[in-house]
């Protein structure tokens, strides 16, 4: 039986597409993390925006349901949220439904965090081969997938 090659210095295996990307997976969201609190943003707050960017009116509940965390949690998110400036609640009935809704500002911050994120992907496929660059993302959806996250969408490739 063959041994797997040794790792550098006792890091991953250089041949763990698991271990590596999940190391490189908390290399990059560090990164992003620092680089959206220069804006006042966390990714969590990124993705309560996008969630209510791409649709309006969604409530607490539903909001928290889509990024995975408690009612409550959503409840915090969205009150900082609210202090900027990003999100606000129209007026609603008692015992009503809260309908978050994002601002212009909320629009703002969004397309901020969409630049950060975008000089990220740039600094990190730059690093990389032109031909792992052409496959990358279909690739990571790919591993994704299989991992159990999201299902094949519109354009992504066949399993």
């Amino acid at each position: 039986m063959t041994e797997p090659p040794p790792s550098a210095a006792g890091g991953p295996p250089a041949d763990s597409p698991v271990m590596l990307t999940i190391l490189a997976g908390r290399a990059w969201e560090a990164r992003l993390g620092t680089a959206l609190r220069a804006h006042g943003l966390s990714l969590r707050h990124l993705g309560a925006l996008g969630h209510l960017a791409a649709t309006p009116g969604l409530s607490y509940t539903d909001l928290a349901r889509r990024a995975h965390v408690t009612v409550q949690s959503m409840h915090a998110t969205v009150a900082t949220l609210t202090g900027l400036g990003a999100v606000r609640e129209p007026a609603g009935g008692r015992g009503r439904a809260a309908l978050l809704e994002v601002t212009d500002r909320g629009r703002e911050l969004l397309a901020t965090g969409r630049d950060v994120v975008a000089a990220l992907d740039a600094e990190f496929t730059a690093a990389l081969p032109p031909a792992a660059r052409a496959g990358l993302p279909l690739g990571l959806l790919a591993g994704l997938r299989a991992a159990g996250g999201p299902p094949a969408g519109p354009g992504d490739p066949p399993d």
